[in-house]
């Protein structure tokens, strides 16, 4: 009877490790899936506002989760900040949202997004006149969905190529909003975190 409890003990020990061994594997894929990468580039701005435009600086990085039927959704955060102050209205933003990669081919990955978040519109150098009141700075939510697509140079570097169109609310127009269209190239960076987690 004894040696039977024992055996039974020594079973489900076993199957323990089994199970914690198998655990911590699906745990390992499961790191080995996520991917992390960060873009930095030049952005053309049209604010949308009396013609003007922006030369900007964007910044951002994207968290993609496991592959789904064809495709990743991505966490990303950007960030652009007009580096030429021209004529007109500045905008600068901070933008977070979801994204979608589609998983067409080894090193093309078009997606689409699409992002929310805080937008500032500095209206230089003098201020923007709108119905006798004169403008000097909007601080308003931005709305800004997207396309875009990442090439892969090699394992960790790649290029972007991406467009947005955003909606900047309380502005001095009729319908109190203005719609900016933003076109960027960048150099993207891919970690290296969830290979180095594997071994």
């Amino acid at each position: 009877m004894r040696q039977q409890r024992w055996g039974v003990t020594l079973a489900l020990l076993l199957a323990t490790v089994g199970w914690g061994g198998e655990a911590q594997g699906q745990y390992a894929t499961a790191i080995q899936r996520l991917q992390l990468s960060a873009f930095g580039g030049a952005t053309g701005v049209f604010t949308g506002l009396s013609g003007g435009k922006n030369f900007s600086v964007t910044v951002g990085g994207d968290l993609g989760l496991p592959p789904f039927h064809g495709v990743r959704p991505t966490i990303e955060v950007r960030g652009t900040y007009p580096a030429d102050r021209g004529l007109g209205d500045n905008q600068k933003s901070v933008l977070g949202g979801l994204r979608v990669d589609f998983l067409l081919g080894h090193r093309w990955h078009p997606y689409a997004d699409l992002l929310v978040g805080r937008g500032e519109m500095d209206y230089t150098p003098y201020g923007y006149l709108y119905q006798n009141f004169v403008y000097d700075l909007t601080t308003t939510l931005v709305y800004s969905p997207g396309v875009g697509f990442d090439y892969d140079l090699t394992e960790h570097w790649g290029v972007k190529v991406d467009g947005q169109v955003q909606r900047w609310g309380s502005t001095p127009t009729p319908s109190g909003s203005i719609y900016s269209r933003l076109g960027t190239a960048a150099i993207v960076y891919r970690f290296d975190f969830n290979r180095h987690a594997m071994r």
